[in-house]
C-alpha cells in the first residue's frame, strides 16, 4: 500500500476504541478528581463540536493553555476530533513569549484555565480580531482582556453540554495533529509540525518496547507542553491505561506518595527529577514496589543515576532514552544491556534507523563523531511558516513523501551500533583553538563521587577564545571542594577541556521543561563579575 493510500485513521481512534469498549475504566486521575474514558470521551466531543460550532476546520490551530489537568486532556482529544492542529502551552508562558506564538500560528480558539486570562493582556492589546476562548476554572476575567475575549465557559458547554455526538470526520494520515514548540534556547521558538501519521508511529513505537498494558497506571508530572508529557496521555489511551497527571515534581515527597496510594506501574522522568529524588532523606518510606518501568530522557541518564534507580525502584525495567521533538524518540537502550552499556541511548526504537555523518553528509564508521540523522514516520513535517528551517532539518529520503532529519545532535555509535550521545553541534565551544563538548565534561564531572548534575558553560576570554566554567550539585554531606574537583578533572580530561572553575551549589536553574537553564548560568556569571 502507497503512503498516499493509507487508510484515513488518526490519534482519536485510540480514545474512541477504549471509551467504547470500556467506558468505565479510569482514563485521567488529578488533584481535582477522576474521569472514565466513557467521560473523556463525552468531553471530548463536546469540546469539538463547540469548535466546529465557532469555525474550527480541519487545519486549523487551536492551543490548549493550562496546567496539567482533565480539562487539558479532554482539550486535547476534543482538537483532534474536530480535525484541529493542537499546541498545548506551558502555564508559566510569559506574554511576550505568548505574543509570538499567537502571532506566529494564528489559532482559531483558545481554550484555557482562567487565571492565566492577565498573561493575554498584552499579547491582546495588539491583536487585530477577537479570539474565541473556552475556559475552566473561575469566572473572573480582567478588564484588560475582557473586550478582546469572545468566552464561553467549560461548565456549560462541556460539563452541561451534549457530549455524546461524536464529529464524523476522520483524519488523513498526513494531516497535521499538532504543532509543539520547542523552548527555544537558541533564538525564538519553533512550531515542530507533527502530522497524524508522525505521532501515531511514534506512540505504537514506544507502547511496543516498553510493553505497555492495559492495567498499567502512569504517573506523569512533566507539562502536556512538553511532547515527552503529551505522549504520555496518548500511550495511556493506545492500550486503555490510567494516567495520574501532577503539575510539577514541586514537592517530590508528595509525588511518592502518590506513587504508592495510586499503585502507580509506569514513571517517567527526567534526570533532574532523578537527582531530586536521590537527595531525599525519607526516600525509603514509601513503596515503590509496584512500578514496573521507568523511563528517562531530556538528559542522557549517568551512571549514578542508574545505581539511583536500581535501588529505587526494585521492580523496575530502566530506560534510558534519547529524542528530540522532531522526531519525539530516536532510540532506547534495552534492559538488559543497562549493566554493560550504561553510557549509551541504545538502539534505533521500532521501525526507525539512524547514523552519523560527517560535515558533507558521509556516513561514518564506529567511534567516529559526527551528526545524528534520522529516518522513520516519526520524522516531523518540517517547522510552521520557517522553510529556511526546514530545509536545514530535512532532506529528501528514498521513499517519495519522505525525509531524513540531521538532528544537530553529535554522537558516535559503537561496533554493535549503540548510540552514545555526545551533545548539540551548537553547543560546542571553542577554547584553546580546540572544539570542547560541554557534554563530555559534564559526564567527567558526574562521575566524581559527591556530584549528582552538572551543566558547563563558555564565557568569552582574551586569551582562550572561551573559557569552560563548570556548575556542579553537591550532594548533601559530600566533603568536596572545587580544588578536589578541578584535580579530578585534570586526572579524567585532556588539558583543554578541563573548566577554568567548577562552582559547587546545591541546585541549577532549570527551565519550565525540568532542562538545566544554562542562559541562566550565564546571567549568574556576568552578575558576579560587574559586582
Amino acid at each position: 500500500m502507497s503512503r498516499d493510500s493509507e487508510p484515513k485513521t488518526g490519534l482519536r481512534r485510540y480514545l474512541e476504541r477504549v471509551a467504547d469498549t470500556l467506558p468505565e475504566k479510569e482514563a485521567v486521575v488529578t488533584q481535582e478528581g477522576r474521569v472514565t474514558y466513557g467521560q473523556l470521551e463525552k468531553d471530548g466531543n463536546a469540546v469539538a463540536n463547540w469548535l466546529k460550532q465557532g469555525g474550527v476546520r480541519n487545519g486549523d490551530r487551536v492551543f490548549v493553555f493550562g496546567s496539567n489537568s482533565a480539562q487539558a486532556v479532554a482539550a486535547f482529544w476534543g482538537v483532534q476530533k474536530a480535525g484541529g492542529v493542537v499546541s498545548v502551552i506551558h502555564p508559566q508562558t510569559k506574554g511576550s513569549k505568548l505574543a509570538f506564538l499567537l502571532g506566529d500560528s494564528s489559532p482559531k480558539a483558545l481554550v484555557m484555565e482562567s487565571h492565566l486570562f492577565p498573561v493575554l493582556a498584552g499579547p491582546l492589546a495588539e491583536a487585530s480580531a477577537d479570539l474565541q476562548v473556552l475556559a475552566w476554572g473561575k469566572r473572573e476575567v480582567p478588564p484588560t482582556v475582557k473586550n478582546h475575549l469572545i468566552i464561553e465557559w467549560w461548565d456549560s458547554v462541556v460539563t452541561e453540554g451534549d457530549g455524546t455526538g461524536r464529529p464524523g470526520r476522520e483524519s488523513n494520515p498526513s494531516d497535521l495533529a499538532a504543532i509543539i514548540y520547542t523552548s527555544g534556547s537558541t533564538g525564538e521558538p519553533k512550531g515542530v509540525m507533527l502530522t497524524q501519521r508522525n505521532m501515531l508511529a511514534a506512540a505504537e513505537s514506544v507502547g511496543t518496547y516498553l510493553e505497555m498494558r492495559e492495567d498499567d497506571i502512569l504517573l506523569s508530572v512533566l507539562p502536556l507542553s512538553f511532547d515527552y508529557g503529551l505522549y504520555q496521555v496518548i500511550l495511556a489511551a493506545r492500550t486503555g491505561a490510567t494516567v495520574v497527571l501532577e503539575k510539577s515534581f514541586a514537592f517530590p515527597a508528595r509525588t511518592l506518595g502518590i506513587i504508592e496510594r495510586e499503585r502507580v506501574t509506569g514513571f517517567p522522568g527526567i534526570p533532574t527529577i532523578f537527582s531530586m529524588m536521590a537527595r531525599m532523606e525519607n526516600l525509603h518510606e514509601f513503596d515503590l514496589s509496584r512500578v514496573r518501568f521507568v523511563t528517562s530522557t531530556a538528559a542522557t541518564l549517568n551512571e549514578s543515576n542508574i545505581d539511583f534507580l536500581k535501588g529505587a525502584f526494585p521492580a523496575a525495567r530502566i530506560f534510558s532514552m534519547y529524542g528530540v521533538t522532531e522526531c519525539h524518540r530516536v532510540s532506547y537502550l534495552p534492559v538488559e544491556d543497562l549493566d554493560q552499556k550504561p553510557r549509551s541511548v541504545g538502539i534505533p526504537i521500532p521501525n526507525t534507523d539512524f547514523w552519523i555523518v560527517d560535515d558533507s553528509g558521509n556516513t561514518l564508521g564506529p567511534g567516529q563523531v559526527g551528526q545524528l540523522v534520522v529516518r522513520g514516520d516519526t520524522v516531523m513535517a518540517g517547522y510552521w511558516g520557517d522553510f529556511e528551517a526546514t530545509a536545514a532539518k530535512l532532506r529528501p529520503g528514498p521513499e517519495p513523501g519522505t525525509h531524513l532529519l540531521f538532528t544537530g545532535d553529535l554522537g558516535w555509535l559503537d561496533e554493535d551500533g549503540y548510540l552514545y550521545f555526545r551533545g548539540r553541534m551548537d553547543d560546542i565551544i571553542k577554547s584553546r583553538g580546540e572544539k570542547v563538548s560541554p557534554k563530555e565534561v559534564e559526564d567527567v564531572l558526574c562521575r566524581i563521587e559527591g556530584i549528582s548534575e552538572a551543566a558547563v558553560v563558555g564565557v568569552p576570554d582574551p586569551i582562550l577564545g572561551s573559557a569552560l566554567r563548570g556548575f556542579a550539585v553537591v550532594d548533601p554531606g559530600a566533603d568536596l571542594t572545587e580544588a578536589q574537583v578541578l584535580r579530578e578533572c585534570r586526572a579524567m580530561l585532556e588539558a583543554f577541556m578541563v573548566p577554568e572553575r567548577v562552582i559547587l551549589s546545591s541546585e541549577l536553574p532549570k527551565s519550565a521543561h525540568g532542562k538545566v537553564d544554562k542562559n541562566a548560568l550565564l546571567h549568574s556569571l556576568y552578575e558576579s563579575d560587574t559586582e
